[in-house]
């Protein structure tokens, strides 16, 4: 399993259908977390050759200076004859970082991929110190997906990431999409649990289906803030417009930061005094408050904000 050291901050997670040359050519001017690459859902089957051999074309061609944080590609499930074409051509792309597998049933789908990638690029897949192999993102679309958790977030030493496909599970259970996304309460907060419980570095969201009209924005907040607070670190996204809301929804904000920075210099003065519990502004802190204040710094560092400043403007911090 990925440890938290290595995390690759996902806010936003971009799809971007493998079929359009256009499209993957102007992904690469956007300012994203992630682009995701699909050859699942918007490609047909005839069309599945010709674009896995351009996407692949794409991939080689980077030179790595885009603005684009994680380079992924959903491959089609395992399930399908194309899965393992994907898996053949992909591996020794240098530049791919994520595979996003969709439909995952049970563990046996990613020890499939696993298997796949340690035959086909052994060099990327050892144990050799400096190898960097391809990790893996789990969709999760099913109620067999659901009741089987423990086991598919143990399946793969690749694995970093879990993914909520709402409208899948939706017409697997035969139940209705509400504004509320109330049905999906028991779904959405078992995967956060398995996820935080294996130490996944991403647990993303479901995809707002609004992205027109005046009201497609309130919504998409709405979303993203009930996400936030039910644990999930990011959101799927179908357009570009969509990006820059989620990464902002999905970030801390400033006055959160500058707690957090302001509770580690006490705490560290505190664990100094031999202080194991203490008060900042009226507030208990104790070891799992700076625990959380520590990951919220890790998590700022990557959205760019400027913490080095914070904490020289607040140096002189002091515990209560």
């Amino acid at each position: 399993m990925s440890s938290p050291a290595s995390t690759i901050l996902r806010r936003a997670l971009l799809y971007v259908p493998a079929s359009s040359t256009r499209m993957m050519a102007k992904s690469l001017t956007l300012r994203s977390d992630n682009v995701t690459y699909d050859l699942e859902d918007s490609v047909t089957p005839s069309h599945k050759r010709d674009a896995r051999k351009h996407l692949c074309s794409h991939l080689s061609s980077l030179d790595r200076t885009s603005t684009i944080g994680d380079l992924a590609v959903r491959i089609n499930g395992v399930s399908t004859p194309h899965a393992l074409e994907d898996l053949r051509a992909l591996a020794g792309v240098p530049n791919l970082q994520t595979i996003v597998v969709p439909k995952v049933n049970s563990a046996s789908d990613l020890s499939f991929v696993t298997d796949v990638l340690r035959h086909v690029a052994p060099e990327r897949h050892s144990t050799v110190p400096g190898a960097r192999p391809i990790k893996l993102i789990a969709l999760v679309e099913t109620a067999r997906a659901i009741m089987d958790l423990r086991s598919i977030c143990a399946a793969s030493p690749y694995l970093d990431g879990l993914i909520f496909g709402a409208e899948d599970f939706a017409a697997d259970l035969s139940i209705t999409r509400t504004p509320s996304l109330k049905e999906f309460l028991y779904a959405r907060s078992a995967m956060v649990t398995a996820a935080r419980a294996f130490h996944l570095s991403s647990c993303i969201d479901l995809v707002c289906t609004s992205y027109k009209g005046p009201e497609a924005k309130s919504v998409l907040e709405k979303e993203c803030l009930n996400g936030k607070e039910m644990g999930f670190n990011g959101k799927q996204c179908i357009h570009p417009d969509q990006v820059a809301i989620v990464q902002n929804m999905f970030a801390p904000s400033e006055a959160e930061v500058e707690w957090a920075v302001r509770l580690l210099i006490a705490d560290k003065k505190a664990s100094e005094a031999g202080r194991g519990a203490w008060t900042l502004q009226g507030k208990m802190i104790d070891a799992p408050v700076a625990a959380r204040a520590r990951v919220l710094v890790a998590k700022a560092k990557h959205c760019g904000f400027d913490v080095d400043s914070m904490n020289e403007k607040w140096q002189h911090q002091e515990p209560e």
